[in-house]
């Protein structure tokens, strides 16, 4: 039931992008291409799933993603300020009218005091300007991929909903 559940998510998002006529891609650090696998699990998902890159690397997520040298540096990889990056510099690299942008800690390892296991940072970019959240989930590293990716569908299908009303 609960996989249901979490197909219809996706396939909410692609059915309002498809009736908004709207496009999305994705930069994804901590999920590894979870967000993307499942919107592009959904029939149909060419029309509005432009592309991703898993950006697993500061590196990558510098020189594919746009993230400035000077924002990593200063806040680090886990960062609002870095998933905000990550979210609009896709949107502009992919030319689409919504970026996704994830960053965080899945676990087990990597945690610290400041920025502990199942901290993910969301950002949802598009034509209204860019949203940033802080998440704290828990779980097995699996359990904190899914709900980082069931979280940032929600964050995208509402920020949608928001721009056509």
């Amino acid at each position: 039931m609960k996989a249901q559940e979490e197909d219809q998510l996706a396939a909410r998002l692609g059915a309002s992008l498809r009736a908004a006529g709207k496009t999305i891609a994705c930069a994804e650090s901590c999920t590894g291409g979870l967000v993307t696998s499942r919107l592009t699990d959904i029939p149909g998902s060419s029309g509005y799933v432009m592309g991703s890159i898993v950006s697993y690397t500061n590196e990558i997520k510098e020189r594919l993603v746009g993230v400035r040298h000077a924002t990593l540096a200063a806040h680090g990889a886990v960062s609002p300020e870095t998933a905000r990056e990550m979210a609009e510099g896709i949107r502009r690299v992919i030319r689409t009218d919504l970026g996704i942008g994830i960053t965080g800690i899945a676990g087990p390892g990597g945690g610290t005091a400041a920025k502990p296991v199942g901290l993910v940072y969301i950002s949802v970019s598009g034509a209204r300007g860019t949203r940033v959240t802080e998440n704290h989930f828990h779980g097995t590293r699996a359990e904190v991929k899914r709900q980082t990716s069931d979280r940032a569908l929600m964050l995208a299908l509402d920020y949608l909903t928001e721009v056509q009303a």
